[in-house]
């Protein structure tokens, strides 16, 4: 039986390591790295793309599946995603300075979103890119693309609510591992090329998704 209890016992833990400050150079090598699951939920799938930066040309990327240890279980979704996540992370020849995760950093009501889990796991800076909102007061936002609000829970900030294309809907930006607030913001604005995703989290989706757009642009490089 999960012990649920002790699984966010963890993650209270683990959140008092996460490090809100920047602990990083400017990065030359980004990553984005996305979950799915496949056959009912009983395969989880993680994979993580290297891009250059600024030229974001794809230079790696990895894809992992491996038998689901976990349930969903709203709020530990982290324990989930990340022994996948890990996998493909060993895979990679050249591990990046950043890293996007398709998910919350802190924006958890622990703390510990997978982005933050992650980030802490291979001790590399991380924020959290997620489509929709686990926790804090959602703001309305202006149409206008960049346009952007301070998530917030209770009096404390926890991440970004950010218009990055119009008539979509917004992202939830937060920082994950060695990153800060700001910081955080600012990246994901720096890796917008015009979709709703930033390119790292927008490539990695692509290519765990296995879509024929995706295979065709980088069938020649990789």
């Amino acid at each position: 039986m999960i012990n649920t209890q002790q699984l966010r016992q963890e993650q209270t833990e683990k959140a008092q390591q996460i490090i809100l400050t920047d602990q990083y150079s400017a990065p030359t090598y980004i990553a984005g790295a996305d979950v799915g699951f496949e056959d009912g939920g009983a395969v989880t799938r993680a994979a993580i793309v290297i891009l250059h930066y600024p030229s974001f040309e794809i230079l790696e990327y990895q894809i992992a599946r491996i038998p689901t240890s976990l349930p969903y279980i709203p709020g530990l979704l982290s324990f989930r995603e990340c022994p996948a996540l890990l996998k493909a992370w060993q895979a990679l020849k050249q591990k990046p300075e950043l890293i996007f995760v398709d998910g919350q950093g802190i924006a958890h009501p622990r703390r510990l979103g997978v982005a933050s889990h992650f980030g802490l796991l291979v001790d590399t800076p991380t924020i959290g890119v997620a489509k929709s909102r686990l926790c804090g007061v959602d703001k309305p936002l202006s149409e206008d693309v960049g346009s952007y609000e301070t998530l917030m829970d209770k009096d404390e900030q926890i991440g970004w609510i950010y218009r990055s294309k119009k008539k979509c809907k917004p992202l939830y930006i937060s920082p994950g591992h060695k990153v800060s607030m700001k910081s955080a913001l600012a990246w994901v604005e720096r890796c917008m090329k015009g979709y709703r995703l930033p390119e790292p989290t927008r490539w990695a989706d692509g290519i765990a998704s296995n879509r024929r757009i995706f295979e065709r642009l980088n069938k020649n490089k990789l």
